[in-house]
């Protein structure tokens, strides 16, 4: 693991893993979670199929910069602010998170990069493909949306029940116990995870950093204040492949139907019975999607330019 500092002076803890000449892969991770959140088997996979492999936690979140100057921020006011003529001060926004992927591989010296984005990792993923274009490869955009959040029954209930299990205190077992409960929650019914290992993950994890809670209510709030993005999506071209999975309690399926829609000539990959996690039973053939997806492009840029690109060997 190791640290570096953007322009913009966030200082974003990563690691950088692979044959420092491969094509650039970048693991963009959702709201309040820690890099640590990508299975160890995917982004491994990922690395023995040929891939130089960067996760790293974005700001507010894990070992990264916390923001706590920004102060705390009104999630009604930033919700409602989209609909009324209510003005709310944000913290920061989705794009500025796109910008520092941006200017991690500025830090980084990398000129392009296949992005892979989970959640509200998809949703910086897709702004910095719509904005960034030149140094886009390709995008996977999983179990994300192409808008803010909205209320359906699903995530309603889901939200009822993450407030009866809320840690009445703020000790490490309480946390432990939170982490495993909110993972049950928003799990794959057709992929339960062992409870054991759930709670070694969840042990692990708040080891290495406690859930900033003011800063994940930032993440929060610019996910809330982000505006509609139908017509940014429009705009990217970098080849994209959306995977959803059909029992997501948190984002429908109607929002990763909705994202590939939107977004010319991608492909969308229905998994059946995933929820909004990682089971580790699916993360093979996981990533095997995401490196087939992300090897065609690599190959196809390649054969346009080969005195530029070095041989490419692909593990598929």
């Amino acid at each position: 693991m190791e640290h570096i500092l953007t322009a913009s002076g966030i200082c974003i803890s990563y690691q950088d893993e692979g044959d420092k000449n491969a094509p650039v892969i970048i693991l963009i991770i959702g709201l309040g979670a820690q890099f640590t959140v990508w299975p160890e088997s995917l982004y491994f996979g990922l690395v023995e199929k040929g891939f130089r492999v960067i996760r790293f936690d974005n700001r507010d979140a894990g070992l990264s910069s916390s923001l706590d100057e920004l102060g705390k921020p009104s999630l009604v006011k930033h919700w409602l602010s989209r609909r009324l003529p209510i003005r709310a001060k944000l913290p920061y926004s989705l794009d500025d998170m796109a910008r520092d992927v941006k200017e991690l591989m500025d830090a980084l010296a990398i000129k392009k990069a296949h992005l892979v984005g989970a959640s509200m990792g998809g949703m910086i993923a897709q702004i910095a493909a719509a904005k960034y274009k030149k140094r886009v490869l390709s995008l996977t955009s999983i179990m994300s949306s192409s808008s803010p959040l909205s209320f359906s029954g699903s995530n309603i209930n889901l939200l009822v029940k993450l407030a009866k299990i809320r840690p009445r205190s703020s000790n490490k077992e309480a946390a432990i116990d939170y982490n495993v409960r909110l993972n049950q929650l928003i799990g794959s019914p057709a992929y339960p995870q062992d409870e054991h290992a759930l709670y070694a993950n969840a042990e692990r994890y708040i080891e290495r950093a406690h859930t900033n809670q003011t800063g994940f209510k930032r993440q929060l709030a610019a996910i809330a204040a982000t505006p509609y993005r139908e017509q940014l999506l429009k705009k990217i071209k970098a080849p994209t492949l959306v995977i959803h999975g059909s029992a997501d309690p948190v984002m429908p399926l109607s929002a990763g139907i909705n994202t590939a829609l939107l977004i010319k000539r991608s492909k969308l990959k229905v998994v059946p019975g995933m929820g909004h996690d990682f089971p580790p039973a699916l993360m093979k053939k996981m990533t095997k999607w995401i490196a087939k997806h992300a090897a065609k492009v690599s190959a196809k840029k390649a054969a346009k330019n080969p005195k530029s690109m070095i041989e490419l060997s692909y593990n598929l």
